[in-house]
């Protein structure tokens, strides 16, 4: 089955979502932080990753950014609860960035798993 990372500062969102994943079948790696995902990345590659966008250290943008430079083949779906800054459109942002879909927080089940099924099966 598939490998799907989800790299996001919030431990409870990361655990839905794993449980949701893991339920669905795919083995799932977690990263508190963009850092931490991208050496995760490096050291067993993920099929997908999902990444929050505001995160304290390396943000997701940042994250994309550097994955998608250094495996511009990696499939991203970038999330995100907001934030405190409401004039900037950071999942538009993403967009440009080269997500394969952007997905507001909270994260319903059937939604995700649409997502991550449906990036999963673009090609590369």
């Amino acid at each position: 089955m598939a490998h799907v990372m989800i790299i996001d500062d919030d431990q409870y969102v990361r655990s839905v979502v794993k449980q949701m994943l893991e339920a669905a079948g795919y083995v799932v790696t977690e990263a508190s932080s963009g850092r931490e995902g991208i050496e995760k990345h490096e050291e067993n590659p993920a099929d997908l990753i999902i990444t929050d966008i505001i995160m304290p250290d390396e943000g997701g943008l940042e994250t994309i950014m550097k994955l998608k430079r250094d495996y511009p083949k990696i499939k991203i779906i970038a999330i995100s609860g907001g934030g405190r800054i409401v004039q900037v459109d950071f999942l538009d942002i993403a967009k440009n960035l080269g997500v394969v879909r952007t997905m507001q927080k909270p994260l319903e089940r059937a939604e995700l798993l649409e997502a991550v099924a449906e990036a999963l099966a673009l090609p590369e």
